[in-house]
């Protein structure tokens, strides 16, 4: 339902939680903006099909008989009323078929919405991500240019060979080349959401609320006519459905009451023979097009296969859905499942680097076992958030494919552009 306001949250102090980067996000994006545009404009179209129930008033004026001398200078001044008394449905079908645009509309709007909040969270995420991943990569280069210092002391003292502190500053190089990569990355996130917040976000902690999971529920049973998705493609088979009975009627006649009053200037009225004569009329009129040159025909099966056609997508985006859903859920168990044989691998990882620096001393290790010891601690701290940030973003693609947005990131009962989201 329409209301009027927009969302009043903004960017304040430091700290921005994704569901409210989110609701910020929805109440500035020129996409939703267009589609609820389109939205206020069908529902004016609804008026327009209602006006065919209420009468409809002409007037003009015409000229006389251009080819007879005795009538070019007289004109004809008409005033028309017609009230359409039965038309076997077609006003009401016209009506019905602009109010399931409206629902199409509506849907739309819902979708906007869903695919905006998708990529602010997805943003936020990455984010998130990025920057564990970044803080990572920099402890590397911090942990291999400890290694790189004793390498070079210990060549220089003769312990160790001269290769050594060469390897060393390979590896070194890599890990530098390595957190460029991870920061541009970053970047490109920050950019992304920064033209999605309409706003500088330099300095601002992105925080995403542990309420996340809970809210997300991701193992309850799909509410299919609370998706977005779905709820379009339903509304455009009313759309195809109700344009095909739309285009069915105009086969029969509509019948209508017509009145007329008409005054003659400058000349004789031909409907009395007087001079400036007024003249006035009512009577009863049924109209019908019996021959189009088959067009009706032609327009009816072009409406049954639009019907048959939007049928199909419902199907189509039913498969879609589910598909995602379940893909989403799948990868979720996958991850965690996998964050458990990571976090073991990681603590072998660091028993290993604390024997390699003890063997290390004693020479009976090289410098590249140490090297690749500190290399493996770090891979695995690197794969341990990346999956943490999977699962956050499956969950996220998870809440957008199962149309829970509204609900997980408390859009509903909010005023969005001037429209109140109702759950």
């Amino acid at each position: 339902s329409q209301g009027i306001g927009s969302s009043s949250k903004k960017i304040t102090g430091s700290k921005l939680s994704l569901f409210d980067a989110v609701q910020i996000a929805v109440s500035r994006h020129p996409e939703i903006s267009q589609s609820i545009s389109a939205l206020a404009s069908q529902n004016a179209n609804i008026d327009v099909a209602k006006a065919g129930y209420y009468p409809q008033l002409s007037a003009g004026i015409s000229t006389g008989d251009m080819t007879s001398g005795d009538q070019r200078g007289r004109q004809l001044i008409n005033l028309n009323a017609t009230q359409m008394l039965y038309d076997f449905g077609k006003v009401k079908s016209a009506v019905t078929t602009q109010e399931a645009r409206l629902m199409a509309s509506q849907a739309e709007v819902l979708v906007a919405i869903d695919q905006i909040a998708l990529q602010v969270a997805n943003a936020i995420v990455n984010i998130r991500r990025y920057e564990e991943v970044t803080r990572i990569a920099q402890e590397q280069i911090r942990g291999i240019s400890r290694i790189a210092e004793i390498a070079n002391l210990r060549a220089k003292a003769g312990i160790s060979s001269q290769a050594d502190p060469i390897q060393a500053q390979s590896y070194l190089e890599a890990a530098q080349s390595n957190l460029i990569v991870q920061e541009t990355q970053l970047n490109l996130f920050k950019q992304r959401l920064k033209t999605l917040l309409g706003s500088d976000i330099a300095g601002i902690k992105f925080d995403i609320p542990e309420s996340l999971i809970s809210r997300s529920n991701i193992y309850s049973d799909p509410e299919f006519n609370k998706i977005p998705s779905m709820m379009l493609a339903k509304a455009q088979v009313d759309v195809a459905a109700s344009e095909k009975k739309q285009t069915n009627l105009t086969r029969y006649p509509t019948i209508s009451v017509r009145g007329g009053v008409n005054r003659a200037i400058n000349g004789v009225n031909p409907n009395n023979n007087k001079d400036d004569g007024t003249d006035s009329s009512i009577m009863l009129e049924a109209t019908s097009n019996f021959y189009q040159g088959g067009a009706v025909a032609s327009q009816t099966r072009s409406a049954s296969y639009a019907e048959e056609a939007a049928k199909a997508r419902v199907n189509a985006t039913y498969l879609q859905t589910i598909d995602n859903i379940r893909l989403a859920q799948e990868q979720i168990e996958n991850k965690q499942r996998q964050m458990k044989t990571l976090v073991a691998q990681q603590a072998t990882s660091v028993r290993t680097k604390e024997l390699y620096q003890e063997q290390y001393k004693l020479s009976t290790r090289t410098a590249v076992d140490l090297l690749n010891a500190e290399q493996a601690i770090h891979s695995a701290n690197t794969q341990i958030e990346s999956a943490r940030y999977d699962i956050y973003d499956n969950l996220v693609q998870y809440v957008s494919a199962a149309g829970k947005s509204r609900d997980v990131y408390q859009l509903n009962n909010l005023s969005i552009q001037g429209v109140e989201i109702q759950p």
